[in-house]
């Protein structure tokens, strides 16, 4: 099969572009200038240079393909630079998916997020509305929604690398995210951490599937875990003893709220949001149709934090 892949040079787009060519797919990159070095070299992986608004790039990607998989996401919007929820989560989707019908090409795999919702946050909002659109059109679709995920990020960043370079080796207290003003539920909210090579293997698994048609799958890892529970995981991976102390969200989401068009302020007031609902969700769906064992978050699983790449 050969395989239209958007987002193919990201930290889990990557694992699937490397996952469609291990089982023996052929595969189209978009590729963004200045991107290419972290695409594959394989006679099996073709490289389309061009964005999301280049119409010609996009009918030149999908113009052979058997198959589409949506795989960009973006976790913080900078309009001012032209990165924004709406453009990558939902106008991309719009485009890709009339590139995908006026080819022919009917089957498309979007990478969603588990907790979208029609009146969330802006980054829950534009992914819902992308699941939506799709589902009207006359494609054969399948929809994941994921969970936080880890694994190693081969010289980039996810959920643990960060969260180790923000709180596991900053010298104050890793912060236990507690709402209102009484601290008794201080870091209590859970979430379900995904492999990132599980996520990549359900994707392409799902590929020549009709049972995985016209279907949405949450991605989650087989523990649900508290955000203290993940903290002390983390500080034990990293060889390190973490103290913790609550912290109320609200005085952080004040702050967040006026420091986050900082690039360097760590997180915005949304994702503070998105944290504290949690999480978590039960992943045996689509792990059990497939045959996957997935991933548990533990310290034998998080070896890269003390070995970067």
């Amino acid at each position: 099969m050969r395989v239209a892949v958007l987002g193919g040079t990201g930290f889990v787009g990557r694992y699937i572009v490397d996952e469609l060519l291990r089982q023996g797919h052929s595969v189209n990159v978009l590729i963004r200038p200045g991107s290419g070095h972290k695409a594959p070299e394989s006679d099996n992986c073709a490289l389309i240079a061009g964005d999301l608004d280049d119409a010609a790039a996009l009918e030149q990607l999908v113009a052979d393909s058997d198959a589409v998989i949506y795989s960009v996401g973006i976790l913080r919007e900078f309009p001012d630079q032209g990165i924004s929820f709406q453009a990558l989560h939902y106008d991309g989707v719009v485009r890709v998916a009339l590139a995908a019908e006026q080819a022919g090409t009917k089957r498309f795999l979007l990478m969603s997020a588990n907790g979208v919702k029609p009146n969330g946050t802006a980054y829950q909002r534009t992914k819902y509305a992308a699941e939506e659109h799709i589902r009207k059109l006359g494609l054969n679709w399948t929809v994941f929604r994921p969970s936080v995920i880890f694994g190693d990020p081969r010289g980039g960043m996810e959920f643990a690398s960060h969260l180790k370079q923000e709180i596991i080796d900053s010298p104050l207290p890793a912060p236990l995210f507690y709402p209102g003003l009484i601290p008794w539920r201080s870091g209590k909210f859970t979430l379900s951490p995904v492999h990132v090579q599980d996520v990549a293997t359900a994707v392409v698994g799902v590929l020549d599937r009709d049972d995985a048609s016209q279907r949405i799958f949450h991605l989650c890892g087989p523990s649900t875990l508290t955000w203290k529970d993940i903290i002390y995981i983390l500080s034990e991976a990293c060889g390190k003893s973490k103290l913790m102390f609550p912290a109320p969200a609200l005085g952080l989401g004040i702050a967040a709220s006026v420091m986050e068009r900082f690039d360097w302020f760590p997180l915005t007031k949304d994702q503070l949001t998105m944290l504290m609902e949690g999480n978590s969700c039960d992943g045996r769906e689509i792990f059990d149709l497939l045959g996957i064992k997935p991933v548990v978050f533990e310290v034998e699983n998080l070896g890269y934090l003390k070995n970067p790449q």
